[in-house]
């Protein structure tokens, strides 16, 4: 777990001396203030991000958090190597909204990308004013310093040292950075202070072991559903039988016989609340609710490709248009072209959600929640209890775990209006089903891919469209009611985003177009299938499609589908990642399915490639098709993943293979079934995930090191061409090409036949 380090323990027993010390040649002031009085907590103030212990060592505070893949740890290696401090001399502080500044919380594998290189650009200026003030101190001229753990001596007399704890140890630095005036996710600022050159690295490229592991294990770190303040009552939330009706009555007397019990009612909304937990869930249980008579809203999960064919165009985007494709298409000798399907998907988190709203004195609040992003799950919680986003403070704890827009941010925004409308603190949190049930989803689409191919068999244009739900129809921030269940109940005015998005990669063809649409949502509010962002919002369906096509049209071609990509990938990182995984892969060249098989058991292997927002993946699947059941293994999985550069090595691998479990479930197993009323798949057995029995055998794993390149995000980027592997190397295996995911044993046998 992050160090349990609080601002009141951080400044015990320091004076409130202020030091001031004018140094030349800086931009930023640099008086040191005492310990009573941090400067604002606000973008601009290096104070906002490191400060100094008395030992020596350095607090971060870190504006984002890690969901369980050690992020944390990378951003502490980040600021100290820039310190020149050991690893184990960094603690973070993450994810409260009481001691970091807003970086998005985590989102989109900007952890190290964005936050941690932020931190490490301060801790580059926090190192330079240490050696400005240590120059004073020591009368050498700053460029006659050096610094090792947290010592800066001169380079010429070793008795001449001061330590950072001497220099500014329980008190803070005065210095003003410059930022680039964006809160969130792109938040960066910079002062005097440079970072390192990457030949002078000692600690970033290392693997020190997690901090977080050792109290999971032995159950000694608390989760947020051990979160229990003085006060407090339980509530459960009620959710209708069919998506879109509200309670028109209330059957008090049917809860009468329990103790405690509170109804609380807000238009469409509806919870129950106890002193004592059980007795709210009974509550929930058993009370009477006269339902209003509503249209059931949904087609039904057999029927949302042909919905979303026929739904009309609300938006539509796409990337510049190469070349001529129209007149491509019409002097071709031949066109192939396919069409591909994916699910809604549900986040499934570990365990529901669970969210701890107490109400202090003089009109404040502490939300606490496992919602990726603290910040702004903290300004929503603060909108529905009415209050000033200041006055009310968010604490990350660990959860049950999310990657994207789970129910998380849905559970603080109810738990903040019972706790208003109650006035009592309030611990809320949801049932499986409500979990699973009602979480805000990813999007269900289609996509369609056209090659047009010449009489010599060279592609002469590519076009490759998308259509379906927007991947923002609930902002994934989580900051205001229209993005949260109990903003749509109590009917908050709407503001969905209408947005979808095109494969990312570098494939030259001399025409090429890339397109897509999205379609209304199928109830616009309230809804259990509100598309929002789940691990790689878009990415994985979308190059399912993409890259699926990709193969088809390289046998099309008489081409192997590895030689195929190599032909027209056009970025050399993009053409190395794709060698690598090929040879560590052993990849045989085919140019049609080879279809082995001994007895009832068929092996394949196939090949797919993305980028991700700087980050290149490529994926070789080794599959087992069980001819007789249908039954798909991924028997061993090979990744080359280059990220620019690593900054630490075993943990980037351990997040590559948690991408690679996640993605093997999504399309194997993941599909969001409902009916016309609601939806169907509400626990582990209506929503199956990956269990252990169906783990690769083995991962392998290439890690391309670019060191000179600023490191780009690994949390996600290996789900991105994951699911086009396995499906490229069913068909290697049988002969079978899926198109619709995920790749059931049903729809196997059906290819089968």
């Amino acid at each position: 777990m992050n160090m349990q380090i609080n601002r009141r323990s951080l400044i015990a027993g320091a004076g409130a001396l202020t030091v001031s010390v004018v140094l030349p040649g800086g931009k930023a002031r640099a008086a040191v203030f005492g310990a009573d009085k941090r400067p604002p907590l606000i973008p601009e103030n290096l104070s906002s991000y490191i400060s100094i212990r008395a030992d020596g060592g350095a607090v971060c505070y870190w504006g984002k958090m890690d969901m369980g893949q050690g992020t944390d740890l990378g951003c502490a290696q980040m600021v100290a190597e820039e310190l020149d401090l050991p690893i184990e001399r960094v603690d973070i502080l993450a994810g409260d909204t009481g001691t970091s500044v807003n970086q998005g919380g985590a989102s989109g594998s900007t952890g190290i990308q964005l936050g941690g290189v932020a931190l490490a650009s301060a801790a580059a200026e926090a190192r330079w004013q240490l050696v400005q003030m240590a120059s004073k101190h020591l009368g050498v001229p700053a460029d006659q310093l050096t610094v090792a753990n947290g010592v800066v001596m001169s380079k010429t007399d070793g008795a001449k040292k001061v330590t950072y704890g001497e220099l500014i140890g329980e008190r803070f630095f005065d210095t003003q950075l410059e930022w680039n005036k964006q809160i969130g996710n792109a938040l960066f600022v910079k002062g005097t202070g440079v970072r390192k050159s990457v030949a002078d690295y000692k600690v970033i490229g290392t693997s020190p072991l997690r901090r977080d592991v050792p109290p999971k294990v032995t159950g000694t770190g608390d989760f947020v559903v051990d979160i229990k303040v003085p006060g407090m009552i339980h509530a459960r939330v009620i959710r209708p039988p069919v998506a879109g009706a509200s309670p028109v009555s209330v059957d008090e007397a049917s809860v009468k016989n329990i103790p405690g019990v509170q109804i609380v009612r807000e238009q469409a909304f509806l919870a129950v609340t106890a002193p004592r937990e059980y007795d709210a869930v009974k509550a929930a249980r058993q009370l009477k609710v006269t339902w209003s008579d509503v249209k059931p809203p949904f087609p039904g999960h057999t029927k949302i490709y042909d919905h979303i064919r026929a739904a009309p165009v609300i938006a539509k985007g796409g990337d510049k248009v190469v070349g001529d494709v129209d007149e491509a298409f019409k002097n071709a000798a031949k066109v192939v072209e396919a069409s591909y399907e994916w699910p809604f998907q549900s986040h499934a988190s570990m365990g529901p959600a669970c969210a701890v709203i107490e109400l202090k004195p003089g009109g404040e609040a502490v939300l606490y929640s496992g919602s990726q992003k603290p910040h702004f799950t903290a300004e929503g919680a603060a909108a529905m209890l009415g209050l000033p986003k200041d006055k009310v403070r968010g604490i990350w704890v660990p959860g049950p775990g999310c990657y994207g827009r789970n129910d998380a941010g849905d559970a603080a925004a109810d738990a903040a209006l019972i706790a208003k409308i109650t006035g009592k603190s309030v611990r809320l949190i949801y049932s499986r089903a409500d979990s699973t049930g009602w979480d805000p989803k990813g999007p269900a689409s289609t996509h369609k891919a056209r090659a047009a191919i010449d009489k010599d068999g060279n592609v002469t244009a590519w076009d490759f469209s998308s259509k379906g739900f927007s991947r923002l129809d609930v902002n994934s921030n989580e900051s205001q009611p229209h993005d949260n269940l109990a903003g749509h109940m109590t009917g908050v005015a709407l503001k969905p985003t209408h947005i979808f998005n095109t494969p990312e990669e570098s494939y030259g063809f001399s025409a090429k177009r890339k397109t897509w649409e999205t379609v209304p949502p199928l109830l616009d509010r309230a809804s259990p299938l509100r598309g929002a962002h789940l691990r790689d919002p878009l990415g994985p369906q979308i190059h399912f499609a993409s890259e699926s096509f990709m193969d088809e049209v390289a046998f099309a071609t008489n081409t192997d589908p590895v030689a195929f990509r190599m032909k027209h990938l056009k970025e050399p990182r993009d053409l190395a990642v794709v060698k690598a995984a090929a040879e560590k892969a052993g990849w045989q060249p085919r140019t049609a399915a080879r279809k082995q098989a001994s007895g009832d058991i068929a092996r394949g292997q196939g090949i797919a490639y993305a980028q991700r927002n700087g980050t290149r993946v490529a994926v070789v699947a080794d599959v087992e098709v069980n001819l007789k059941t249908g039954k798909v293994w991924g028997r061993k999985i090979t990744v080359a993943h280059d990220c620019g550069v690593i900054i630490n090595p075993k943990q980037l691998t351990m997040t590559i293979e948690g991408n690679i479990c996640q993605s093997l479930s999504r399309c194997l197993h993941e599909e969001v079934k409902f009916n016309e009323k609601a939806v169907t798949s509400v626990d582990w057995e209506t929503y199956p995930i990956l269990d252990m029995s169906e783990a690769p055998e083995s991962i392998e794993i290439v890690l391309i090191n670019m060191p000179n390149i600023v490191p780009s995000g690994a949390g996600e980027g290996t789900m991105r061409p994951f699911a086009a592997a396995v499906g490229n190397a069913i068909y290697d295996a049988t002969g079978v090409r899926l198109r619709q995911a995920p790749f059931t044993p049903e729809r196997l046998k059906a290819g089968f036949a």
